[in-house]
């Protein structure tokens, strides 16, 4: 196989894709990757001003990046954000549902307002960010669309209720929906990524009572088999792959990035 073959294995060229929480975190990790293999890359986030800035600087380095502010609890602002992207580039390639929020808390803790943050930003998200691209998808002849699970998809956490209930729902619908809207040759994956140096890590850290320092990291890490953190980037890989064309057979499926962790 040429060198050039395996180029275009990795391309993205002419792709549009759609990045929820894309204004920081993993969600921008993957919005760098995604443009730098050639997409059209729209970052959803409700942070205008992060937002806007980092697609910004998507362009100055030679990237297509837009900014369109999003709230995926809502409809409407979901509609508009798919509307917009289609009116923009003319099609919708790949479906990051990345949006989410981290609460932990057990059921005893938990208020029931926190609950419904919860699973709306999450799973009432995916599904309406899904139920407007889709359409789009079809008329473009396939797609994929990738969701954000965890490692607490496949198994419980601790003091983590609301975040396990909708990270295990969100493995679940993948499945749903990868059965589906095969027919129109669109997949649907969920990444299930560890610990990863986020912000949202930081919140979860302060909301246990920890300081996010050497110590609290090397907590996150020091029982999986590959010693270290995750980064945004270990996880814009794995979307990168499920988003291009060497992972055209997979569908309904999940894969891990968590150094090992979920192994033992």
């Amino acid at each position: 196989m040429k060198h050039t073959d395996i180029q275009d294995l990795l391309s993205l060229s002419g792709k549009v894709a759609i990045i929820t929480g894309g204004a920081s975190g993993i969600g921008l990790g993957t919005a760098k990757k995604l443009a730098l293999a050639g997409a059209s890359v729209v970052i959803l986030d409700i942070n205008d001003a992060l937002g806007n800035l980092e697609a910004e600087a998507i362009r100055q380095d030679g990237g297509k990046a837009h900014f369109c502010h999003c709230d995926v609890r809502s409809a409407e602002n979901c509609r508009s954000a798919v509307d917009e992207t289609f009116e923009m580039f003319g099609r919708i390639d790949i479906l990051f549902n990345n949006a989410g929020i981290a609460i932990r808390k057990n059921a005893l803790e938990l208020e029931p307002d926190e609950w419904d943050l919860a699973l709306d930003v999450s799973l009432k998200g995916q599904y309406l960010m899904t139920k407007y691209a889709v359409p789009h998808m079809i008329k473009s002849g396939g797609g994929s669309i990738i969701n954000t699970g965890s490692g607490w998809s496949l198994r419980g956490g601790e003091n983590a209720v609301a975040y396990c209930a909708m990270k295990g729902g969100t493995l679940n619908m993948t499945r749903a929906m990868a059965i589906d809207f095969g027919k129109y040759n669109i997949r649907v994956n969920t990444i299930c990524p560890g610990d990863i140096d986020t912000p949202m890590l930081r919140s979860e850290c302060e909301q246990l009572g920890g300081d996010y320092d050497e110590e609290y990291i090397k907590s996150c890490y020091k029982s999986r088999p590959i010693q270290r953190i995750g980064t945004p980037d270990d996880v814009a890989n794995a979307v990168l792959f499920l988003a291009g064309s060497m992972s055209e057979w997979i569908s309904g499926s999940y894969l891990v990035v968590d150094g090992g962790g979920i192994a033992g």
